[in-house]
């Protein structure tokens, strides 16, 4: 069967690889895209990965068997679907719960309770480290109330500034 003079294999190739290059460069350009705040059924990922998908099944099915073109179409329809929604319930969606829940921000830290590691000297800086169930994390440290702190000890985060953290000795 052809398509405005064109037969379909040629037109399933021909979609395939536009399809297949913009879906490259949109996996390649995603930050671009992720300020949008698009539903997730308008992904731009989801719906190339759709169409990359319908063109490369349809062409096999055009080259490799004897159906119907309209038979092809469908069954191209459904098979792109059903991987498309694969793609986003077992891998887009858990990449990006991933992302966000390794993330922290400084105003996070404030109220948390660490262990100083190099002595926070008055006037000076130290470190300390933050510990959690997602791991640990060593920040630049000073005292709050202008004082020395030696190392081992407990403190407090009162406030960040600058990615530098202001403690206080912490009691139980």
């Amino acid at each position: 069967m052809e398509l405005y003079g064109v037969p379909l294999e040629t037109v399933y190739l021909y979609g395939l690889i536009v399809s297949g290059g913009l879906t490259f460069l949109i996996i390649l350009f995603n930050d671009v895209f992720s300020g949008l705040e698009l539903p997730d059924l308008l992904n731009p990922t989801l719906i190339f990965s759709f169409f990359t998908i319908f063109f490369a099944s349809g062409f096999l099915f055009e080259s490799v068997t004897g159906l119907q073109a309209g038979i092809i179409a469908i069954l191209s329809f459904f098979i792109s679907l059903v991987i498309v929604i694969l793609l986003n319930v077992f891998v887009l969606i858990p990449i990006s719960m991933a992302e966000a829940s390794l993330a922290f921000h400084d105003d996070d830290l404030r109220g948390r309770v660490a262990r100083v590691l190099t002595t926070v000297p008055v006037d000076g800086f130290g470190e300390v480290l933050i510990e959690s169930t997602s791991g640990s994390i060593s920040k630049t440290a000073a005292s709050y109330k202008n004082e020395s702190i030696a190392s081992e000890t407990k403190v407090l985060i009162i406030e960040v500034k600058n990615g530098v953290v202001y403690v206080i000795p912490h009691n139980n």
